[in-house]
């Protein structure tokens, strides 16, 4: 088939660049804003496979991304399907409107390429996190108007509509990874993922704290969440293997939950994080209970902010359509151990320093 990407040059569309090449006759056009970090992430292929790579640039915020009509021209008719996972995932509510600008019309944009492009299949990496304030995660639609806790969600939630609006001209499917983390078997990650920003926060805590340490004093410092509650994390090699599936087992109108049935709670989490940094002076506290930070804990919580309402949530996620797209396949459904996820936040704080 002929493949059409956004989003490829960020470590998850790197990783489903490799399921869908890998072992397969296919042809990949990898759209680009940024053309040299495109190229170097083509090298990286071999030679017989860079062959079936092809470079496009352009920028999804521009109508048709940019792309010159001669140039969709030449490609009308001959793209077969259409991967997009290109998203801004920041949470603040001063970036409404570039959130709004890159996910929703960005979305729109795609959509309307891929009907000039007389694309068949479209694909849209989601989140698992247009659940909202829900407590349980269905494979439906939710409501437009459903409460949301930041813009990201908003515009994610807004934009799967958008998508299943155009399923009268192509036929669409929705994917919705929870929190992408490193690969199962290697550690390897991307520091931009959202959970890397949290660790990143608890190190940069410790320094502090560390720098000023007085003989004696060895305070436990709180964080606020739930400790019963859960993180959905979700390797990012299993979030691409499920992506490359939809090429040929995606049903039409269909979303599928990329998580994991069987979560850390927060408590354990934390406990797994001051292992790696070797810094066990970390506890939590529930936003439900009475309590009064000190100065540490109010700026400690302060850098993790952005975090606190999913450090809050207790959400389970139903993925049934996702069982039922791997069946049948070698991939098995997810089984996240302990000692999985304990490798890959040591493999993380190994690459980070």
């Amino acid at each position: 088939m002929n493949i059409l990407l956004t989003g490829s040059t960020g470590f998850l569309g790197g990783k489903v660049m490799k399921e869908l090449i890998h072992g397969t006759d296919h042809h990949l056009y990898i759209l680009a804003r940024n053309l040299k970090k495109a190229e170097r992430l083509k090298d990286s292929f071999t030679t017989e496979e860079q062959h079936r790579l092809h470079l496009l640039t352009g920028d999804i915020t521009l109508p048709s991304f940019g792309m010159e009509d001669g140039l969709i021209r030449s490609l009308a008719g001959g793209i077969d399907c259409f991967y997009h996972s290109a998203a801004l995932v920041k949470f603040d509510e001063s970036l409404r409107e570039e959130l709004f600008a890159i996910n929703y019309e960005g979305t729109k944009h795609a959509l309307e390429l891929a009907k000039k492009l007389e694309i068949r299949k479209f694909f849209y990496v989601s989140t698992a996190y247009t659940v909202g304030k829900r407590q349980t995660g269905v494979e439906d639609l939710y409501p437009e108007d459903d409460c949301s806790h930041n813009p990201y969600e908003e515009s994610k939630v807004k934009a799967e509509h958008l998508v299943f609006n155009y399923g009268d001209v192509m036929d669409v499917s929705i994917f919705r990874p929870s929190i992408i983390v490193g690969d199962s078997k290697t550690g390897e990650a991307d520091s931009e993922f959202t959970l890397y920003g949290f660790m990143r926060a608890l190190d940069i805590f410790r320094r502090k704290i560390e720098r000023k340490h007085e003989p004696g004093n060895d305070s436990l410092y709180r964080v606020v969440a739930n400790p019963s509650g859960t993180s959905n994390f979700v390797p990012v090699d299993y979030v691409a293997e499920i992506l490359a599936l939809a090429l040929t087992k995606a049903e039409r109108y269909g979303i599928y939950n990329i998580t994991n049935p069987s979560p850390p709670t927060n408590a354990e989490v934390l406990d797994m994080f001051q292992d790696a940094l070797d810094f066990h002076r970390l506890t939590t506290v529930d936003a439900h209970h009475h309590y009064e930070l000190s100065p540490e804990e109010e700026k400690l919580n302060e850098m993790i902010d952005t975090f606190k309402v999913y450090l809050a949530s207790d959400i389970t996620f139903k993925d049934d359509n996702t069982q039922k797209l791997i069946s049948g396949t070698n991939i098995g459904h997810l089984r996240m151990s302990r000692e999985m996820l304990e490798m890959i936040i040591q493999a993380y704080f190994t690459f980070d320093r």
